[in-house]
């Protein structure tokens, strides 16, 4: 199906009609990746559409890089849903992946010392202690549902420690992570009040008992500047990096499913662990769990390729798209753990000023599970009973049954 689109100041078609591509068709719920292939050849750009909404998406690799490093395409409370929440909560939810320019430089500064690439090198030895007690529980099963007893709760023990979270405030952190892995939204906007609370209690906890975490260092700017960063915008930031921080349970969900579903690169890389890394690069290309990016507003007229966007329309990057495009990637459709890196590299993060700021740790993250995993059960199969969510938003399983070990023919 093909939607012609107006040039606002004329009124006149644009210079070439744009493709249109309906969310809820079973095929691209079905296999995103595939779906989204031919379009992009015809265009840069295209319309997504779902009863009552519709936003443009950006399709190729380099007009993607382009879009999210422009400051013409801003992040705002727009880009969000409006969640249904008790008044005294909404200070809290303004977040800094809603904010643009001065403020969100000044928030993200205030963060990212604990989220280099260093520091999550730092953390590995405590992630695999984590790893290492999750997969002890295991021992002496035969079937498991993967997504619940591993992918999910890693996540959230490693943010939960990293952040400050409270032992015994944990496992309430670990529903609410779940509701976001999940997609939760209706439940997540119930847990709203329980959320804010929490950080709230994280906060005052830390400020009775400093420690080396993220709370405590914040607090410790607070105390030394207080201009620098208020109450609320510190439990928004308590809550934000707790909750944004579960994109390795599913990205841990999708790999296990992509390698078992390669027996020969699953054999080379269980033969050379020092494949992992790269490994890990191409499972992010090859199976995102984001297949679209927070949608950006346009701050004014914007002309993509032959296409001239309107100032106020949403726009998202396709993910799923550009991570398979040719122009960016030699045979972008071949899982290949042995890619070697290029000019180019996958947007699963994003890119720009909003690039994930737990990218360092969601690779090391990956990277410590799923060696461990293999190591630990060579036998690992996939069993019956797979259950991929549809949803054109997330590639994500809500349940990846496997076995632990052989079964023994009679």
């Amino acid at each position: 199906m093909r939607t012609s689109v107006l040039n606002i100041r004329t009124g006149r078609p644009a210079l070439s009609d744009v493709p249109e591509i309906l969310l809820t068709d079973p095929e691209v719920l079905r296999d995103p990746f595939t779906a989204y292939s031919p379009v992009r050849e015809r265009s840069p750009i295209a319309k997504l559409s779902a009863p009552g909404f519709s936003m443009w998406a950006i399709l190729r690799h380099e007009e993607a890089r382009k879009m999210l490093s422009d400051p013409r395409f801003a992040l705002s409370s727009a880009s969000y849903q409006r969640m249904e929440i008790p008044e005294h909560c909404r200070p809290y939810m303004r977040s800094m992946q809603e904010v643009e320019g001065p403020e969100h430089l000044r928030l993200r500064r205030l963060v990212s010392p604990a989220f280099t690439p260093r520091k999550a090198a730092a953390l590995r030895p405590g992630i695999e202690r984590l790893v290492d007690d999750l997969l002890d529980g295991l021992a002496g099963q035969d079937r498991i549902d993967l997504v619940t007893a591993f992918a999910r709760p890693l996540p959230i023990d490693v943010i939960c420690a990293l952040v400050g979270i409270p032992e015994a405030d944990r496992p309430r952190w670990r529903e609410y992570g779940t509701m976001v892995a999940a997609g939760d939204g209706p439940g997540l906007a119930k847990a709203v009040p329980g959320i804010v609370e929490d950080s709230l209690a994280a906060i005052a906890n830390r400020k009775l008992e400093p420690a080396e975490d993220v709370v405590s260092q914040l607090l410790q700017i607070q105390a030394e500047d207080g201009d620098r960063l208020s109450e609320t915008e510190l439990v928004a930031l308590v809550w934000q990096l707790v909750l944004g921080g579960q994109v390795p349970g599913n990205l841990i969900a999708n790999s296990v499913e992509i390698l078992l579903a390669h027996p020969a690169q699953l054999a080379e890389l269980r033969e050379d662990p020092g494949l992992m890394p790269g490994a890990v690069e191409e499972l992010m290309r090859w199976c995102s769990p984001q297949l679209l990016t927070i949608p950006r507003l346009t701050t004014t007229d914007v002309r993509i390729g032959d296409v001239l966007i309107p100032e106020g329309e949403p726009v998202t990057v396709a993910i799923a798209a550009v991570n398979r495009d040719p122009r960016a990637f030699p045979d972008p459709d071949v899982f290949d753990i042995r890619r070697a890196a290029g000019p180019a590299w996958h947007l699963a993060f994003a890119h720009g000023p909003h690039f994930c700021l737990g990218a360092s740790l969601a690779r090391v993250q990956t990277e410590v599970a799923l060696t461990a995993l293999l190591r630990r059960f060579p036998d690992l199969a996939l069993a019956d009973g797979l259950l991929r969510i549809p949803d054109p938003g997330t590639w994500r399983l809500n349940a990846l049954p496997v076995t632990l070990r052989a079964t023994v023919a009679n």
